[in-house]
């Protein structure tokens, strides 16, 4: 598949990014499409002006350096203006109901960013407002990220369809997107958790619907080299995430012999890569030498954060095909 020239079956009809379960796998192709022309024009010097006159409001109840650069340095490239709001800065952090911080916003700006702790306030923002609602990130769902994965796994293997990704270690936000995502796709998806850190059992299964509807398949297990085995792509997160801090000490006991090393990469493809979202551990979800080796492309992916979140503004906010 050419995704340069990728000609979409239908109209691009989404109006928010809540999760990419929401949005087809003929939207997702064409947000990717977007992206890699928005980055070869961003390359070439090109003028971009799909959020002209427009603005993103960006609220942030956790921290973040790659959501808040990318965004924000994505709608100045797209022409537009880019707002931070911390919940701590906002009535919103005060106990102002979501309902009303929504409709004030709404009048005001063009589209909210909103990288917080629950799905349920993401869905109330698209409730009550009237305008489109992009998820930065919470704890169920990552769905930004996973669009810069794809959008990177394409630039190096130069297909989608078919490959392998193994994800090994917490069954988290990460855990749930790219199950989500992969499978709307035809790519096959193994995540090796240890009990009582499996993904959630509800999210599985939209992966594995998604999956024989594609052409591919979700496994679920607790070896971490069955995950690997004959994988295109290698893929950890941190074992405790944000909000997740006091539980540090009993997660490093859990996760014993749930990380990406030399022994994963070799039951992998020979020209596999590895991906992480960041920030990393290195010595705990993975080692080292596999972050820092050749096989890694964690900042070709970090980078393509900017690309694809460009790709979404453009098409909730801005209107492009």
């Amino acid at each position: 598949m050419d995704l340069w020239h990728y000609e979409a079956k239908l109209p691009f009809s989404q109006k928010h990014l809540l999760t990419l379960q929401d949005w087809s796998g003929d939207e997702i192709l064409q947000c990717l499409s977007l992206a890699l022309r928005l980055k070869d024009m961003q390359k070439r010097g090109e003028k971009q002006t799909a959020l002209a006159g427009k603005t993103l409001a960006m609220i942030f109840a956790k921290s973040s350096t790659r959501t808040r650069v990318s965004f924000e340095v994505g709608a100045t490239q797209l022409g537009g203006t880019a707002l931070f709001l911390s919940t701590s800065d906002i009535q919103l952090g005060r106990g102002e109901p979501i309902s009303d911080t929504a409709q004030v916003l709404s009048r005001m700006v063009d589209g909210i960013m909103i990288r917080t702790f629950k799905q349920s306030d993401l869905e109330a923002l698209a409730k009550y407002g009237s305008i489109p609602i992009i998820n930065g990130l919470t704890d169920e769902f990552h769905p930004c990220q996973v669009l810069a994965d794809l959008m990177t796994l394409y630039e190096k293997k130069g297909k989608l369809k078919g490959c392998k990704l193994a994800f090994v270690g917490d069954g988290n936000n990460m855990a749930h997107s790219l199950m989500i995502g992969c499978s709307k796709l035809g790519i096959d998806v193994a995540v090796a958790s240890p009990d009582g850190y499996k993904p959630n059992p509800t999210y599985t299964a939209w992966a594995v619907a998604n999956a024989a509807a594609h052409g591919s398949r979700v496994t679920v297990c607790t070896d971490p080299l069955e995950a690997c085995r004959d994988a295109d792509v290698l893929y950890t997160d941190v074992w405790a995430s944000m909000g997740q801090e006091g539980e540090a000490n009993v997660r490093l006991k859990a996760f014993e012999g749930y990380q990406i090393n030399e022994t994963c990469v070799d039951a992998a493809k020979p020209d596999c890569v590895f991906m992480h979202c960041l920030p990393a551990h290195r010595g705990e979800e993975v080692t080292a030498g596999v972050i820092d080796g050749p096989h890694s492309v964690i900042f070709d992916e970090a980078e393509n954060r900017l690309h694809a979140q460009k790709a979404v503004m453009a098409l909730l906010m801005g209107g492009a095909q």
